[in-house]
């Protein structure tokens, strides 16, 4: 799969802070890259550097096949960006703002008004279209965001933090979105406050730390990196358990509860090993759980940073 996205030795300091050192990415064409860090990591800056807002102190960069730094307005002409605050006019109405990016475009008076026909219709906005924006709920101008950013087709979108103030619901109605966009063959970088947000949406993701790529994966690759991944093995019989103690050493027991709890990586090898000692010692297990650390403990794993619950925010800047 050709990258959408290509960062070699990507440095960048103010004054005598390094808030880049060296970084590399690589983003396939059509999925969707998550950044990750706790604050001050780095990663608002990796996407103002991409999107040509400001520059890179060091570093080779290709977007959409063209050379960041020789050719950055046939990068400008391939991205959108969506940031963390909303770049609605709440004067004018959502078909209004529709227009006003497709003129920015120079689309034509007839195909801008088509686009942003089509958009509102797309994002479940017709309705809501002939209102002035400030009428919006949080969600209906985060979709009507992102649909001027979809204004100009772009083939690469910058999603920062696009979720944040949200309620549960329109934060699954703009992942649903955002995945349709990628099913479309739209590239997406996303950085997000929400762990859950990357873990349901990211196909790889990148955590930074003090300017340093410290971990990159699928989500189920990082989570193996956390440590606490285990294989509970539940049993009736004292004397299975018993057996079972014996068989597998390396398991925590719970004797009470007649619980073992067997070291894993959450690997699929890992799994149909211990299958295998357990069918080969003919034990009768009455309940088999696997569990394997989540995103936030992979955060900590890897930053030594805790995270917040569900409902509160990892900072992303």
């Amino acid at each position: 799969m050709s990258a959408a996205i290509e960062v070699r030795g990507l440095r960048k300091s103010y004054g005598d802070k390094l808030v880049l050192d060296g970084i590399d990415l690589t983003v396939a064409k059509g999925t969707i890259f998550s950044l990750l860090g706790p604050n001050g990591a780095g990663k608002t800056t990796v996407v103002q550097i991409l999107s040509t807002l400001i520059t890179a102190d060091a570093g080779e960069i290709r977007v959409a096949g063209h050379d960041l730094h020789q050719d950055p307005e046939a990068v400008r002409a391939a991205i959108g960006v969506t940031g963390q605050f909303s770049a609605v006019d709440g004067l004018l109405t959502g078909r209004e703002n529709l227009i006003m990016m497709a003129d920015l475009y120079h689309l034509g008076r007839a195909e801008g008004r088509r686009r942003a026909d089509e958009l509102l219709e797309r994002f479940d906005l017709v309705e809501a279209g002939k209102n002035v924006a400030m009428t919006y709920s949080g969600g209906m101008k985060r979709r009507l965001d992102l649909a001027m950013t979809l204004v100009g087709n772009p083939q690469i979108i910058f999603l920062d933090e696009p979720t944040t103030g949200l309620d549960p619901r329109s934060r699954h109605s703009m992942w649903q979105l955002i995945r349709e966009l990628v099913a479309g063959g739209v590239t997406v970088l996303l950085t997000t406050q929400y762990l859950e947000e990357a873990d349901q949406l990211a196909d790889q993701i990148a955590v930074l730390d003090h300017g340093k790529l410290v971990a990159q994966g699928t989500p189920e690759q990082l989570k193996r990196l956390a440590p606490g991944g285990h294989i509970r093995l539940r049993f009736t019989a004292p004397e299975e358990f018993a057996l079972a103690s014996q068989v597998l050493p390396s398991a925590s027991r719970d004797e009470e509860s007649l619980v073992l709890l067997v070291p894993s990586d959450g690997s699929v090898h890992t799994l149909r090993a211990l299958l295998a000692r357990i069918d080969d010692a003919s034990l009768e297990v009455d309940e088999l759980t696997i569990y394997t650390p989540d995103l936030d403990d992979v955060f900590f794993a890897v930053t030594g940073q805790p995270t917040a619950n569900d409902n509160e925010k990892v900072t992303s800047k």
